[in-house]
């Protein structure tokens, strides 16, 4: 690894840097060079000689048979040395879009020879060129043409590959307006749009000196980017005559690293060595490189391992929730799971072609599930604030000794609430009477357990039964509840409530007091991409942590489209996306609600502002969060903006703003990640252009779901209508 090692937890590609190469038939000795001197993890290079024309060289040789002119035979190299060091750099001449038909026949077979040899030597990736100019759909039909026996794609299919083997489109660069023409990613969408978004597709973006806004670049943190090529004039120069870069250059660097992609080194020696590292110095890694053999290029590897190894470590909880990163989940979706295996060296898994099926109200959770829960400390300590808030509130210190405050538990699981309820009226010198009301037959049976070992014997009762059906003895001064989803209402806690609200008094409290729905619009390729449709893990999400890389890498297999996957809401933990503009509020439920004509129906138009100078961009969904108000000033939530300490503070800024604040890493407890709402059909907005998005919320008399839609700029269908892919059981 050139970088180097963080800590030993840091497995990302990113660690490995490459540098990109001219010509040389000398594979071997090109190979050796690089890596042994130096140090790089691999090289991106030329696998034709860049002076063959296929034109030229039939004239040549009179229309026979012509050994191509490839960068060597491939046993000059073990395939192992192929496949983990080499990425196949195609013939930066080609045009395909070329008035010269020549030109264009050439470019064109030479293409396909390219990478076809590439693909015979089991290359994890080509870089193909950008295109010459605006348009492009020569070259973007080609890799989606069928060979002679019309059974292979041109860009190899997950079934016959292995996921290592992407097809990489080489982005001319990342400025505002491109060396070509405009935008260079209105060149990169033109591309995708006319391959249909084709999964194999990912994109490698040049670095140059001078960086368009934070705006603009924010939109390539939610594309498939696999690689940042940058070029040593990116470099300025230290005190000491060493490369560097400016603190803009830095910030995207480790930006890039912290989100998996990979660093090449392109260009010449740019910068003189000091005198001192003529005889000898030390590399990153401590290592004595002798100047005979020393690399002109390792000063830039250097500087790239110095950026990677002084970032801030990964806090333990997000390396905890590292494989959950852009993993979606579903635990709302009512569909029969169909399962196959899936095995490898380390482990035998089973998977659903559906997503997991779990119910609130339906579904019983099992106790894995509640340890998960359980162990986010930071919801149950803002419970405790609210309830003993709420006691302070509602008993006077001269009544403390005397009046006793009924506290119900709707929904008590194993206890967490009770536990919380308890020490607040023991903080706050507050007599209790609780009440735990759990439908779960199996956690009530934890709950009694519970009750006998710490001796609450004399203040709990415990009552099996659905809080919509119990018939309370009394009426509570407190109701407290956790029916909160990753976009508040999404778990039914509005209905269920709404049933157990009639045990509350008149002027009770309920605890969470209020809960608001928010969204934005996200570029979002990869979770758009993982829709069409998912392989879900029958497994729980702590055992999902254990899983190798190759059954990682098999839960992200599709097998066809489908209208179910994208209507169906998904929670995730987003990483690998881009936030187009800030939260809006969507729908709010505020408790109790003693209102004779209340509904938990909700509609809501929403209008999203793009900043202008972050140019076109493409929106391929919704990310959802909440925010509730438990008591008073005491709240719990994970809307970006006012996310709770310590749940979710990756989103600190209400603007957009991919360099200065998107790649800072923040925290989110397991309990609530956000929620994502696909397009069927992704939208490109232009700037200037606003983006006008419809929620509803709709209740039926045995089931909840959601229905959405883009109207403007580009109209899209409906989803989810009448609750036909995605719904909440009652």
């Amino acid at each position: 690894m050139a970088l180097g090692e963080r800590g030993g937890w840091d497995k990302s590609e990113s660690r490995y840097c490459g540098v990109e190469t001219d010509f040389n038939d000398d594979m071997p000795h090109l190979l050796s060079f690089n890596l042994s001197s130096g140090g790089f993890d691999f090289v991106v290079a030329s696998l034709m000689d860049p002076n063959y024309r296929p034109s030229l060289m039939e004239k040549d040789i009179g229309g026979g048979s012509h050994v191509l002119p490839f960068a060597g035979s491939d046993l000059v190299l073990s395939p192992s040395q192929w496949s983990s060091h080499v990425v196949g750099k195609i013939s930066s001449w080609i045009d395909l879009d070329s008035e010269d038909e020549i030109l264009r026949t050439d470019s064109e077979t030479t293409l396909k020879q390219e990478i076809s040899w590439a693909s015979h030597l089991s290359l994890q990736a080509c870089l193909l060129p950008s295109p010459k100019g605006a348009s492009c759909a020569n070259y973007a039909r080609i890799p989606l043409v069928k060979n002679d026996d019309d059974t292979t794609d041109f860009i190899p299919s997950v079934s016959t590959v292995t996921y290592a083997q992407i097809l990489s489109w080489r982005i001319f660069s990342i400025h505002v307006y491109s060396r070509v023409r405009g935008d260079s990613w209105e060149l990169w969408n033109s591309f995708r749009l006319l391959c249909e978004h084709h999964s194999q597709l990912s994109v490698a973006l040049d670095v140059l000196s001078s960086l368009p806004s934070a705006n603009s670049l924010g939109r390539w943190l939610g594309e498939p980017v696999r690689a940042a090529i940058i070029h040593t004039d990116s470099f300025l120069t230290n005190a000491r005559g060493y490369p560097c870069l400016s603190r803009r250059h830095q910030k995207l660097i480790t930006g890039f690293l912290n989100h998996s992609i990979q660093v090449v080194i392109s260009g010449k020696l740019n910068h003189g060595v000091p005198s001192v590292s003529l005889d000898s110095a030390l590399d990153h890694t401590g290592t004595n490189v002798e100047s005979s053999q020393r690399h002109s290029l390792r000063p830039y590897l250097d500087y790239i391992a110095y950026l990677y190894q002084r970032m801030d470590p990964l806090p333990e909880q997000e390396r905890f929730e590292l494989s959950y990163r852009d993993f979606l989940q579903s635990p709302l979706q009512g569909h029969n799971p169909l399962f196959h295996i899936i095995s490898d060296e380390f482990c035998t898994i089973e998977f659903s072609n559906y997503y997991l099926s779990f119910q609130p109200l339906m579904d019983n959770l099992e106790a894995q599930t509640y340890e998960t829960f359980e162990k986010d400390s930071v919801k149950y300590i803002q419970y405790q604030r609210a309830i003993g808030n709420a006691l302070v509130d509602r008993v006077p210190d001269e009544e403390a000794s005397s009046l006793t405050t009924v506290l119900m538990v709707v929904g008590a699981g194993r206890g967490p609430l009770v536990r919380a309820s308890l020490q607040a009226a023991e903080e706050t010198g507050r007599k209790l009477k609780i009440y735990a009301v759990e439908k779960n037959p199996n956690a009530v049976v934890t709950l009694h357990s519970l009750v006998r070992l710490e001796g609450w014997e004399k203040t709990v009762t415990i009552v099996s039964c659905d809080m919509r059906c119990w018939d309370a003895p009394e009426k509570a001064d407190i109701l407290v509840s956790e029916l909160l989803g990753s976009f508040g209402d999404n778990e039914l806690s509005p209905e269920c409530l709404d049933g157990a609200q009639r045990f509350l008094k008149q002027d009770g409290i309920s605890i969470p007091s209020s809960y608001t729905s928010f969204i934005q619009p996200v570029t979002a390729s990869k979770l758009h991409n993982d829709v069409i449709p998912c392989l879900c893990a029958q497994v729980s999400p702590l055992e999902a942590i254990s899983f190798s890389s190759k059954c990682a890498l098999a839960l992200q297999v599709k097998s066809h489209k489908d209208v179910v996957h994208f209507e169906t809401a998904y929670v995730v933990k987003v990483h690998s996306v881009a936030r187009l503009a800030p939260c809006e509020p969507v729908f709010t439920f505020t408790h109790p609600n003693f209102s004779t004509k209340k509904s938990n129906q909700r509609y809501k138009k929403l209008r999203f502002e793009i900043p202008s100078d972050t140019g076109s961009a493409m929106v391929h969904g919704f990310a959802g969060y909440f925010d509730a108000m438990l008591y008073k000033d005491v709240h719990l939530g994970i809307e970006p903006s006012t996310a709770t300490p310590n749940m979710f503070s990756c989103c600190a800024s209400s603007s957009v703003c991919f360099v200065e604040s998107y790649f800072d890493t923040g925290l989110q407890i397991p309990a609530w990640f956000a929620i994502f709402f696909p397009l069927r059909t992704p939208v490109c907005i232009r700037p200037g252009s606003p983006l006008e998005v419809h929620f509803w919320r709709c209740c039926g008399s045995t089931k909840v779901w959601y229905e959405w839609c883009v109207a403007s700029p580009n109209p899209s269908p409906v989803h989810n209508s009448n609750g036909r892919s995605y719904w909440v059981g009652l």
